[in-house]
């Protein structure tokens, strides 16, 4: 069972890092005529997001093939380490699975769209996606949420020691303890 679980986590760990573009950072205010966060969203909206949805994520086969290129590393660090055995498990195992739910990714996604954005602008924003600009950038993302993540992770490591140094000041401020012990001298 823990492979089975491992192997899910890994799956929506790489399918966030495909979409992560086409996710919206934080939950946004919705715009006016957006349906309420608490009501479902009226069936044309939500369609309205479907479509968007579809078009932000691009060729489906795409998509597809980009989830599974990491998943071959991840499978090897599960323990199967010759690549090719890997890389068979992906295509026996994974990318079907994966195929055959693909839908239902959209759905959830449409639903967060269609909850934040009104039908109105989730049709605009389909013509942007619809337009040159919007195939090449829907064509750039997964180049471009790679760049985001080794951008944030290295942002994150240069700014980690000056928290680190502040965090243990303002604990040390306040009289708490870390929990941590006390180097001997």
């Amino acid at each position: 069972m823990r492979p089975l679980l491992t192997v899910t986590s890994l799956c929506l760990s790489a399918v966030m890092s495909c979409t992560a573009l086409a996710q919206p950072a934080a939950a946004p205010k919705p715009s006016p005529g957006a349906a309420p966060s608490a009501a479902a969203p009226d069936p044309a909206t939500l369609k309205a997001a479907r479509d968007l949805v579809a078009q932000m994520q691009g060729d489906r086969t795409t998509v597809l093939a980009a989830m599974g290129a990491p998943m071959v590393g991840l499978i090897q660090q599960m323990g199967v380490k010759e690549a090719d055995r890997a890389q068979v498990l992906v295509q026996d195992v994974v990318m079907p699975v994966l195929t055959s739910r693909y839908d239902e990714l959209i759905d959830i996604q449409a639903r967060s769209y269609a909850a934040a954005l009104g039908k109105e602008d989730l049709q605009a924003i389909g013509v942007f996606y619809a337009s040159p600009a919007g195939r090449r950038l829907v064509a750039a993302q997964p180049q471009l949420a790679q760049a985001q993540m080794t951008g944030m992770t290295q942002w994150m490591q240069s700014v980690t020691p000056e928290m680190q140094a502040k965090l243990v000041q303002a604990i040390q401020a306040r009289g708490w303890s870390t929990g941590a012990q006390p180097k001997p001298r």
